[in-house]
């Protein structure tokens, strides 16, 4: 008797894990442009290992990742965020999608940059952690 209880129960469980996964997936919202200036002017972006974005007020974006230092400019257009760091001429935009701190950035063809909305300290790069390297 008891194993047949079994079953139904490993079944159950099953079932709670995929609309727990499923709910999680839904949290996430595609924000448009007002949204993407209010969330991300003043704030930084990172995965907290890796790489760390400051998205200035006045349009600078100051970036750390793997070690190397860069700035640019970014700006939405057509509810994306679009960023151009200096020495790249073209512009990478991204559909920015939201759920509490969690960001994804997210473009075509390409696997979605995450990373954790936080306030900016100010200071800028200068006041970054040292960011680890991959081991190689």
């Amino acid at each position: 008797m008891k194993r047949g209880l079994r079953v139904p129960w490993l079944a159950l469980l099953a079932l709670t894990t995929l609309g727990t996964t499923a709910a999680t997936e839904e949290k996430f919202q595609k924000l448009t442009a007002g949204q993407i200036r209010a969330k991300l002017a003043g704030m930084e972006l990172t995965d907290n290992v890796h790489w760390r974005d400051l998205y200035q007020r006045n349009g600078t974006i100051m970036s750390t990742s793997m070690g190397r230092k860069r700035t640019g400019k970014w700006r939405v257009e057509q509810n994306q965020l679009c960023i151009e760091f200096e020495k790249e001429p073209v512009p990478k935009c991204y559909d920015v999608w939201l759920s509490g701190k969690e960001v994804e950035l997210r473009r075509e063809g390409l696997l979605p940059l995450q990373g954790t909305l936080e306030p900016s300290s100010g200071g800028g790069l200068a006041k970054f952690p040292k960011l680890s390297k991959c081991p190689t």
